[in-house]
């Protein structure tokens, strides 16, 4: 062999570093000591079997064996070795010591051995002594991982440093890498059930998955171990670097082996803690009775019959694990079962997704894996509205904000504003977004960017998430040149009633084009659909960007208390324990038939092996069509049938259910929007998303193209696009199935098909006639078959005190100001200190009276006693940035302030952006339509209108001196109406500001924004534009002088000026105040 092959070392002596030795030099001499122990212990272990052969030769043979001695030229094994000397040369021994006669325990069929020649045994090595485990364990202590190859990683510690961080890594893949180490006696099902998880996991589901077990092991890897508890422990150690490797890099890797030895076990475990890797033990617990029925390869049958020995589990031991991830009892479940809990424990722990686990166990992370909420933190929000208050205003509608909500509080994830115009495409075009958290692709945030049409990614984001509803904000030319003409880099978003509630970052303004928006998203033309309509009302163009929620959206309509964010109803299903959670979407009471179809699907999700699903019963609080239940209808129901439980057919189990308002608008849009109805589920924390006929559907108007009068969708079209929608990722679908009034039992449930006569339908048009009639309960022995006729309700249909507060409803549905129909804010008025008001703002009953004035209009003097003709008091109406269309009521008593209403009896609104203004009237004038102008227009039959410039909003019925700047003239349908423009008298500018030119010097542009909203104003609700009789305002003096002659008109109305006969147009008017006409 020569002298390559004549001495190689089992282990490498210690060799400390010596002072002054380089680091790379140490490691260097480390890397050659690895490899000549790695080149040459196959060698010594060769040299070992040929002594043993050798060996068994000279004590069987006839001949005389040849003497081995070590080489004298290769040297001793070290000082203080454990291990035994090595002979690696053969050599005639000279002088012979005879050897002691050795025996073989495994030999002892053999007869006895012929007494061997005398040999020398000094230095010689007895192969039956050496013990392979020990020298593997010796070697093992002896060699700490040496880590040569990454030189940012410390001795002993992972190698994560210097490789694809396990977060890319996972997020590129999709999965987490994990070892379910499967461990049991032979036949206790562990290869069987690994192979129907893998086959699962790699079919269905696409996952990296790999299976590791005493096949396709000892084949290879692991071919040259035995069965001894040592060799048994080798390759339990070997298995579990193994797997620790596949599942550092991804692979979900299934482990099947007896591994008897918990210490063994314990040390894979050890390992894959010590580098962060999930590790799951499973005992897979069956008794050994069990296994010998089974016996699929005999063996115990050898182990009984006596051919077999130390068979684990019956003659050598197993030791069972004290503390399993799982035990699975396969004797008593099916194989489809065991694998199924498996299945749901990765789910559960968030191994079958890519991204960190975000949310409790069993519920799944957000729609692109990013938890959103937006709400500005407390210790901020000074500074943020401070900052608002000096941003453009965008006026957002009450339905803009409930979309508003959606964003803010995460329902949308991961959106974080309004589409940009790029988002807006995808989702039109795709109903689904691609994202990219980790940046794997270099995509992140590419939805929180301007949308760049020259500029296109070179890699696609590899992640696809749900998102088919367009969720925009409309403006008009108005708020986008101001937008535009701003050197802020943000807006606010204010509502109707002037609240700001929210900045939004960086906008990019982009055209509206409304018919590719309803045709993608509809795929329907009915110009008369309740949705279609709002976004043909919109503005010309969309506003994106980010936004920041400025304080926590509240309706104050009896309600709030059901209103709770993504994050919080995550946390409250956590309280229950859920460790999977199915939401049911109600826009209707809920009656005994729903109850069943929701228990059912609760005791259907126990049999996949859940033990506490939990019910979110979700009633819809956005915006709806006007003919649908009102919210506070719906949710007082629910809260009814929560009340009642389980005691009451038509009741749910308050352990297990959650009841929480969905904030979305309805869109009405069906199997596009009913994407969005899941998605946004799982962006809370379900799972399951339960899903009847005609989802989000409705029928199609009378001057639909298509459907006119009846479904614009087919009903089943809605379940089928959800279940193969792109990006619904792992959500699941439940589908409702036919239920009917059993008569016999007193119970909503499935048909019994034996005997059909026994069943009466309820459907929702005969219980909504059976509610207006006021039906009573029906005897219980005694249900008819027409209920109409009967005018009764069977009692199992609906707890009770819910069908009451149905039958108040229906009985009362026009009285509109009982109910809330969706949620929309109810605010106090913003009004003066000595004012009175009345009844809800924003509706007809709404009120403002003065506390100290019989009349706004006639008893409040036209200017503050004893200032200049150019000081007027300003009555406000409207206080800047309000869009409700405030105005005193010239023909109530007192003169009240009330809302506008349009002619369809609906509080009217502006919408061509917020006013930048306070608007008001001068009291004690009025522009008489008798009196004609050059022009052929006489006066709009009004007080004379005020459009105050400051910086602050007025409140509402307050009385603010005013300094005259100038007027502007409007002609408006044939009329004219002249605007005094003002500035307060208490506004900082106002000493600064005596002429419309000081008001452009100080605040530039306010002239031309004035002329644009008078112009333009009406343009947002289809009308055209109005004209004004010039473009330049008129000079104070001129507006003093309008100021006057109105007021003298006012004197003839109140016949102050000896005027007696009821001047035109004025007929209905309320004069009798003491400022004007006392009785």
């Amino acid at each position: 062999m020569g002298r390559k092959y004549g001495y190689a070392p089992l282990s490498i002596e210690d060799n400390p570093r010596k002072k002054g030795t380089h680091l790379h030099e140490q490691a260097a001499e480390d890397e050659q000591n690895d490899r000549i122990v790695n080149e040459r212990m196959p060698m010594c272990v060769g040299i070992c079997v040929l002594l043993a052969i050798v060996y068994v030769l000279s004590r069987t043979g006839d001949g005389a064996a040849m003497p081995l001695r070590p080489d004298p030229n290769q040297g001793n094994v070290r000082a203080g070795s454990s291990m035994p000397p090595v002979v690696t040369d053969a050599t005639p021994v000279e002088t012979a010591t005879p050897c002691p006669t050795m025996t073989c325990p495994e030999c002892k069929q053999f007869p006895p051995a012929q007494p061997a020649p005398a040999t020398s045994c000094e230095g010689l090595v007895d192969p039956a002594t050496i013990d392979m485990g020990v020298l593997r364990a010796k070697a093992l202590d002896s060699t700490p991982p040496h880590i040569i190859e990454c030189s940012a990683a410390s001795d002993g510690e992972s190698q994560e440093a210097c490789h694809l961080p396990a977060e890319t890594r996972y997020a590129a893949l999709g999965q987490k890498g994990a070892t379910l180490w499967m461990t049991g006696c032979s036949g206790a099902g562990k290869t069987t059930i690994a192979t129907a998880l893998e086959d699962r996991l790699v079919k269905e589901y696409g996952k990296h998955v790999y299976r590791l077990d005493g096949d396709n092991l000892r084949t290879g890897l692991n071919r040259d171990l035995s069965f001894s508890e040592a060799d048994r422990a080798e390759s339990v150690r070997r298995t579990g670097e193994i797997a620790t490797l596949f599942a550092d890099s991804g692979v979900i890797t299934l482990v099947g082996l007896i591994s008897p030895y918990r210490g063994d076990r314990d040390a894979v475990r050890k390992r894959h803690e010590e580098q962060g890797i999930p590790f799951y033990e499973i005992f897979l617990d069956v008794p050994v009775d069990e296994l010998k029925k089974r016996d699929p390869k005999g063996q115990y049958a050898r182990v009984e019959s006596g051919e077999l020995k130390h068979f684990t589990c019956i003659d050598d031991p197993y030791e069972e694990p004290l503390k399993p991830e799982i035990t699975l009892k396969t004797h008593e479940l099916a194989i489809e079962e065991s694998a199924d809990r498996l299945f749901r424990m990765l789910e559960a722990d968030g191994i079958l997704e890519g991204a960190p686990k975000l949310t409790p166990p069993g519920l799944p992370n957000p729609d692109g894996d990013v938890v959103v909420d937006l709400h500005v933190p407390d210790n901020l929000k000074a500074a943020r509205m401070a900052e608002a208050e000096t941003l453009p205003k965008v006026l957002i509608t009450d339905i803009d904000l409930n979309w508003l909500q959606v964003i803010g509080e995460g329902w949308a994830s991961p959106l974080k504003g309004f589409m940009r115009e790029g988002t807006l495409l995808e989702t039109l075009h795709f109903n689904s977004i691609l994202v990219d958290p980790f940046n794997v692709t270099g995509n992140a945030g590419r939805h929180e960017r301007r949308t760049n049409f020259n500029d296109f990614t070179e890699h696609q984001p590899h992640q696809r998430v749900s998102m088919s509803v367009p969720i925009t904000l409309s403006c008009t030319s108005f708020t986008k040149d101001a937008i535009e003409g701003s050197s802020k880099n943000a807006v606010a978003l204010v509502t109707q009633m002037g609240q700001t509630v929210a900045i939004l970052r960086d906008p990019e303004v982009y055209d509206n084009r409304k018919e590719e928006i309803v045709t993608r998203m509809f795929g329907a033309i009915d110009m008369d659909h309740p949705y279609i309509k709002t976004i043909y009302s919109g503005g010309d163009y969309l506003i994106g960007g980010e936004v920041e929620l400025l304080d926590r959206i509240r309706y104050n309509d009896g309600l709030d208390k059901w209103r709770k964010t993504a994050n919080e109803l995550m946390a409250e299903f956590q309280e229950k324990g859920a460790d999977t959670v199915y939401a049911f979407q109600t826009r209707n009471p809920t009656h005994a038939g729903h109850a069943y179809l929701m228990r059912s699907a609760g005791e259907d999700l126990k049999t996949k092996g859940f033990k506490k699903p939990v019910l979110w019963l979700s009633p819809l609080g956005g915006w709806t069509k006007s003919d649908d239940v009102p919210l506070d209808v719906r949710v007082k129901q629910h809260e009814e049938v929560l009340l009642a439980g389980t005691s009451h057919p038509g009741g749910l189990d308050p352990d297990s259910t959650v009841m929480a308002i969905w904030p979305s608008p309805m869109v009405y849009a069906g199997p596009t929007e009913v994407q969005f109805h899941a998605k946004s589920r799982r962006s809370a924390g379900a799972s399951y998303f339960v899903v009847g006929r005609d989802p989000a559907g409705m029928k199609g108007s009378s001057i639909a193209v298509a459907h006119k009068d009846d479904d614009l969708y087919d009903g089943d079209h809605g379940r089928y696009v959800l279940q193969n929608s792109p990006g619904i990722g792992g959500m699941k679908m439940l589908s409702f199935v036919k239920v009917m009034y059993d008569i016999q039992d007193n119970v909503m449930k499935v048909p019994d098909e034996s005997r059909m006569d026994d069943f009466i339908s309820i459907s929702g048009s005969k219980m909504r006639l059976l509610a207006r009639n006021g039906a009573v309960p029906c005897s219980p022995t005694d249900i008819p078959n027409d209920l109409v006729e009967a005018n009764c309700v069977p009692s199992g249909f609906m707890v009770p005190k819910g069908w009451e507060g149905v039958v108040d409803y229906y009985r009362n549905v026009d009285a509109a100001e009982r109910w809330v129909p969706w949620s929309r804010p109810v605010i106090e008025a913003p009004a003066c200190k000595d004012t009175v008001p009345s009844g809800k703002l924003g509706s007809g009953s709404f009120a403002l009276k003065h506390k100290h004035y019989d009349s706004f209009w006639h008893d409040i003097p036209r200017r503050p006693t004893g200032e200049a003709d150019s000081i007027i008091n300003l009555v406000v109406e409207i206080p800047m940035y309000m869009t409700a269309k405030m105005e005193v009521q010239k023909g109530m008593e007192g003169n009240v302030i009330t809302q506008d209403t349009n002619k369809d009896g609906s509080p009217r609104y502006y919408t061509y952006g917020t006013p930048f203004f306070n608007y008001g009237l001068i009291p004690q004038t009025w522009e008489d339509p008798s009196l004609i102008s050059p022009e052929g227009n006489g006066g709009d039959n009004d007080p004379l209108d005020v459009m105050e410039v400051g910086s602050t909003p007025l409140k509402m019925g307050s009385i603010n001196p005013c300094k005259v700047l100038g007027s502007l003239e409007l002609i408006d349908e044939g009329e004219t109406d002249h605007k005094i423009i003002c500035i307060a008298l208490s506004d900082p500018d106002s000493s600064k500001i005596n002429s419309m030119a000081d008001l452009d010097s100080v605040k530039p542009g306010t002239t031309e924004r004035l002329i644009d909203w008078l112009k333009r104003y009406k343009t947002s609700d289809g009308k055209p534009e109005n004209n004004l009789a010039r473009d330049i305002p008129t000079t104070v003096a001129e507006a003093v002088e309008i100021i006057e002659e109105t007021h003298g008109r006012w004197r003839a109305l109140c016949g102050r000026d000896g005027t007696t006969e009821t001047l035109k147009g004025t007929d209905g008017f309320w004069l009798t105040s003491p400022g004007c006409k006392e009785l």
